[in-house]
């Protein structure tokens, strides 16, 4: 059991959340889970420290893109996550399917604590691609107003590709 719990510390990481996974958000049950399983521990709300674009895609899902110095400093939630919690982290975010990438940002919290963590960042291959169709206008949160525009995986059409779809909206904006 000690052993168990000593990888469990040493294996954890700092994942900011800025998106569908926060608190009363459509994703967050994921969380809740593993939060309930011991992998996840809600550490608080936290910002970036640099400013980031926030922009929301296709099916009104959000995306952080990694142009540093552009955009808004973010707002968030801080999680610190067990490796047999960031598994399903990743599967939700595609990052083996290129959606997003799981990259470092510094971010604080309201008492000035600056950590090192990890966020989840729109794929390079459509990130700035991204920002420019969104007008390089960004949101500092994403607010459960946009969250109702989001469309859960199991509501999207059965038989799209992801990245096609990213494609086309950034090329025609539908």
């Amino acid at each position: 059991m000690a052993i168990t719990e000593e990888a469990t510390k040493t294996d954890s990481r700092l994942i900011f959340t800025y998106g569908t996974l926060k608190r009363g958000f459509p994703n967050h049950r994921l969380m809740e889970n593993l939060i309930g399983r011991g992998d996840v521990v809600f550490v608080g709300e936290y910002t970036t420290v640099e400013t980031f674009p926030l922009a929301c895609g296709p099916y009104g899902i959000p995306y952080l893109i990694n142009i540093c110095g552009s955009g808004h400093r973010v707002r968030g939630e801080l999680y610190k996550v067990n490796s047999n919690g960031l598994g399903p982290l990743d599967d939700l975010e595609g990052t083996e399917k290129g959606h997003y990438e799981r990259l470092p940002v510094t971010v604080t919290s309201d008492g000035g604590e600056m950590v090192a963590a990890e966020a989840y960042f729109a794929h390079r291959s459509f990130g700035e691609g991204m920002w420019k169709k969104c007008g390089e206008v960004g949101l500092e949160e994403f607010s459960m107003e946009l969250s109702r525009k989001y469309e859960r995986k199991e509501d999207r059409p059965s038989n799209h590709d992801f990245l096609q779809d990213i494609r086309n909206f950034i090329s025609n904006g539908d």
